[in-house]
Order: structure tokens, then sequence, then C-alpha cells
């Protein structure tokens, strides 16, 4: 079933994420590729609503529908109503906490404004946004086993990469989760039924699910459809990307502001430049091979342009420039820089004593007391650009200009403000 990526593709779709180093595995490559050279098609991906947000590791997908629907194609953002309350036990070694309803709704209300930074969903016969709820929710749990469970194996499924890893590290895999695969396959069927959907992308760790769903669409309808995976998201030493030391990389602007959002692209490793550029920015490939060219403090200019250019794309070019001349002023001049994370305190406050290192968790920069005294100890923790030697409060004594700036390291910084 999977298809070597070792050909030359005619679609535009296909040649651009070929460039571009988004296809990992393919169930037909050639045959998607003829298909998509020569008609309009329409694909999905399903984006489940554990929280109120997707981080930025959900991004690589989101860019996939968005270059499907710029070369001309119709894609479908799959919200996981249905599934959410499954819990998709892939490469994971613990069930899910299960959500309500009404959680997994406000998940999905939060979640949606992100999509339409990437997709357009006004135009006639463009975009759109489901539910997989819609459909799921109104099974009949013997019916379903009856008229689809007979299509999968037990056998075949204990196969599946991410079923083995579950098992062999003797980590519970509830029949809810296993359930999960069912489910998925269905939502193929389903849409291939309702919007004539004849490609599932997605991560690499969905491949099995998504071999389900093609296999499902074999079977019931006769119908030939495809899917597609992207490469494992990780960072050039081998991390996975969507976390920092202080959480998740989340692409609301509420809970992960821009001018963060910023740092996290300009921070990233000198060998990871190129592939970033290629995957979330929309540079042409000349100049990302270029940019990938550069070595020493050449390659810190690559950085901010990819930081920028990422930015631009969830946040909007206002708020992309924005938090770069913050970033230039706050480093480049030593100047406070009024749009970093910040935190408001009083008078009163600083006259009682507030201890540092809660104001150090409070504005992100140290997830615990424990990090922040690991900081103090190797001389990263600093007021006002002046390391800390020991945990003390802080004092009236601290203020400059109406602030407080604190900073882990020359790159973290955030503002403690005086009201």
């Amino acid at each position: 079933m999977t298809e070597t990526v070792n050909i030359s593709c005619k679609s535009d779709f296909l040649q651009i994420l070929q460039e571009r180093g988004f296809i990992h595995q393919c169930t037909n490559l050639e045959s998607l590729d003829a298909l998509a050279a020569n008609k309009r098609l329409t694909a999905y991906i399903g984006f489940d609503a554990t929280a109120k947000s997707l981080h930025v590791g959900s991004l690589i997908q989101i860019m996939m529908l968005y270059w499907f629907e710029q070369t001309g194609h119709k894609a479908i953002a799959l919200m996981g109503g249905g599934t959410t309350k499954v819990g998709d036990p892939s490469f994971k070694d613990t069930q899910r906490k299960l959500l309500t309803d009404a959680e997994i709704q406000n998940n999905i209300s939060s979640i949606k404004g992100v999509f339409s930074k990437f997709l357009d969903f006004d135009k006639p016969d463009g975009a759109i946004m489901v539910d997989n709820a819609e459909w799921l929710d109104k099974l009949s749990y013997v019916e379903f086993l009856r008229d689809y469970g007979v299509h999968f194996t037990i056998n075949r499924m204990l196969t599946f990469e991410s079923v083995k890893q579950r098992l062999d590290r003797e980590s519970p895999l509830s029949f809810l989760e296993f359930n999960y695969m069912l489910m998925q396959a269905y939502d193929f069927h389903a849409l291939y039924h309702r919007n004539e959907c004849t490609l599932q992308m997605g991560g690499s760790d969905q491949w099995g699910n998504i071999i389900n769903g093609v296999e499902l669409c074999r079977r019931k309808d006769g119908a030939e459809v495809f899917g597609l995976t992207t490469p494992l998201l990780t960072t050039a030493s081998g991390k996975k990307m969507g976390k920092t030391e202080q959480g998740a990389v989340w692409l609301n602007g509420d809970m992960f502001s821009p001018y963060d959002y910023w740092q996290y692209w300009r921070n990233i490793e000198d060998a990871d430049v190129g592939t970033m550029l290629a995957r979330f920015t929309l540079l042409p490939m000349d100049e990302v091979r270029r940019l990938a060219t550069l070595e020493g403090a050449e390659i810190n200019e690559a950085k901010k342009i990819l930081a920028t250019e990422a930015t631009a794309m969830l946040h909007g070019r206002e708020a992309a420039d924005k938090a770069s001349a913050t970033a230039q002023e706050t480093f480049a001049k030593g100047a406070s820089g009024d749009d970093l994370p910040s935190i408001n305190i009083t008078k009163s406050d600083l006259d009682n004593g507030i201890p540092l290192l809660d104001q150090f968790i409070a504005t992100g920069l140290c997830a615990s007391k424990g990090e922040g005294r690991r900081h103090i100890k190797a001389g990263a923790l600093k007021i006002n650009n002046i390391a800390v030697k020991e945990e003390r409060p802080l004092n009236p004594d601290d203020i400059e200009t109406g602030s407080i700036k604190l900073s882990i390291g020359k790159k973290k910084h955030a503002l403690v403000k005086l009201t």
C-alpha cells in the first residue's frame, strides 16, 4: 500500500509538496498526481478538539490544506467533535482525558479562528469546516459493528506501528481507544459520500488510521481514494516540535502571543532553518535554498526572516512586523520593549515584597521555582539585564521607567509593570 515518493510529480499541488518536503507516504502517488493534474479534488485533514487551541505541531497539516486550496482544489478542515470523545491512541502511552460535550464544543469554537488565516471559507465552493459529530453521534453501535466492523480484522489492526508500540511498552490500550481507528475510517467513508472527498492527509502517526479509511472506501463503496502523510515534525536534534520549556506553542494568539511566536521561530536550531522556511513560509524555494546556505552570524538574519514570515502567516503582517521591531528594540538597543509578555503589579505589592521566582513563573519565563533556581545558579536569571545571584523579593528599587525587566539568558524577556 505504501508508495515511494521518488517520482517527478506533475500536478501543481504535489510538485509544491514534494519540493517543500511535505511528502512522507502516499497510497498511490502516481495515480493521485495524475488526478490532481487534471481535475479538482477534495481532501480533508481531521483535528481533534482536545484543547482550546491547536499547537505548532499541527501547522504542517494546516499548511498542506493551504497549498491544496492554493493550487485549485477544495479543502475540508474536519473538526473531531465525535472522535475527541474517544481519543486517538496513536503513539501515546495513556488514554486521553475524556471531555464533556460542552468542553469539546468550546474547544472547537476557540480553534476555528486559526483556520480562517489559512483557508478561504467565504468564496463560493471554497474551503469548508465540518464536525464529525454530525454523523458519528447518530450511529447505532450494533448497526455500525454489523455494517462496518466486518471490514476490519484485529490481526491487521495489531500490525499498525502505533498499536504495536503501545503494546510493546505494555501500556494499557482500552477497547474505547481501539474503536478510534474504525471511527476515523468511517469519517473518510462519510466525507466521500457527502462531499466526494477522495484524499485524506495527515501526519505520519496517522498512517494506519488513514489506510483503514482507504480500504473501507474500497470495500464498502468500490472507490479508489488516497492517503497522504507528512514526515514526523522534529528538529534536527530529534526533538518533537510544538513544545518549549514553558509549554506548548499554541496557535491562538490569546494563549501564545505573536511576540512569543516570533521568538519561537527566531530561536530554532541553525540546521532547521531551510526545512522550516520551506514548510512554514511562502518564500520562493530559490530564496529558501539561498537562506539555508548562510552560516555564522548571517544565519541569524535567516532566522529573523523565518520568524517574521511564519508569524505573518498566522497573526498577520502587522503583528509580525511589530514583533520583529520589538525584538530589535529589546535586543539590539537594550530597551524594555512594550510588546514583551507582561504582568501588572501595584506599588503596595512591591512594598510588601513579591517573591522573585513567582513573577518569573507568572510571566511564563520559568515553569517552576526549581527551574528558576537552576537559572540563578547558572547566572542566566536577570533583573533589568543584571544577573541575580540569590533568590530574593522584588522591591521598589527594581523599577526602571515604570516597569521591571525579567530575563532568562539573552533571548527570553518579560516585563513586570507597575499599575
